[in-house]
């Protein structure tokens, strides 16, 4: 009887335990954060004490900017959108380069979601860049999700556009940001429904061989206001990393960013500068 009793106990205990083989599974990695506050497990910013979309990173002070001025382009000028047609403009995307699908009217261009951002057909190095925007009354969404899109200088280096007036997020990621690395110094942007501008001064950077002998910079004035003064770039803007340069040739084309959300352009143009190096 009793050898019965140890043999069912045994039998018993062998039951709870787990089969030899398995193992327990790693915990599963997510990301710590959102798009509205920002996250705790992204990479340092180079000489800086804040992550890459820093959760901590305080975000801009609101200002109320001056009087919306539409400025008018100098003779030296290229104008890249008059308000009539896109005859400057190519579609870049997944099936390569196209005849653009973006929305052309009353004076502006509008974003048509998922058909590929907008490229000019000439390229620039350093630049003074003037562009107007607008977030449609009727957008919705938060975060990154309601009026995204960027003016991405030779492609890569992205000054941010989003609706900043009310919606919330990350302190990088918000309109006039210089994404990923640098805030806007302040925020100036206007409601929904109302336009914005920037004025962008552009240095290109320099390369030997795969050596980045400068970097790019960006002076940015958001509505008149100075939110960027000589920022440098660290590379090419991504999400959720530190960028990096990869060598380029001097010019590349401006792009403007389908971000599958509508948002509207009008009265860009843009002049070449030779700048010291």
């Amino acid at each position: 009887m009793r050898t019965l009793i140890f043999i069912a106990l045994a039998a018993g205990l062998a039951a709870q335990q787990p089969p030899a083989a398995s193992k327990p599974k790693p915990p599963r990695q997510e990301m710590v954060g959102d798009d509205i506050r920002g996250y705790s497990d992204t990479p340092q910013i180079p000489g800086q004490k804040w992550k890459v979309h820093d959760m901590e990173r305080p975000r801009p002070v609101k200002v109320t900017p001056p009087p919306f001025v539409s400025v008018p382009p100098p003779s030296d000028a290229i104008v890249l959108f008059d308000g009539k047609d896109l005859s400057q403009w190519v579609t870049r995307g997944r099936g390569g380069v196209t005849e653009p699908k973006w929305k052309v009217e009353n004076g502006y261009i509008e974003i048509v979601p998922r058909t590929g951002r907008l490229v000019t057909k000439e390229k620039f190095g350093d630049c003074q860049l003037h562009i107007e925007w607008m977030i449609p009354k009727e957008a919705r969404g938060t975060g990154q999700n309601i009026g995204n899109s960027g003016v991405e200088l030779m492609t890569r280096y992205e000054i941010q556009v989003l609706e900043s007036h009310t919606n919330l997020t990350y302190a990088d990621g918000g309109a006039g940001a210089i994404y990923g690395v640098w805030p806007p110094l302040v925020n100036p942007a206007r409601p929904q429904g109302e336009w914005n501008s920037y004025d962008i001064i552009f240095e290109a950077p320099r390369f030997e061989g795969d050596k980045v002998v400068k970097p790019a910079y960006a002076t940015v004035f958001f509505n008149g206001v100075l939110v960027h003064h000589r920022r440098p770039f660290l590379g090419t803007t991504v999400w959720r990393r530190v960028p990096e340069y990869r060598p380029h040739p001097a010019e590349e084309p401006l792009s403007l960013q389908d971000h599958n959300q509508p948002v509207r352009f009008r009265n860009i143009w843009i002049r070449r500068l030779t700048l010291p190096d």
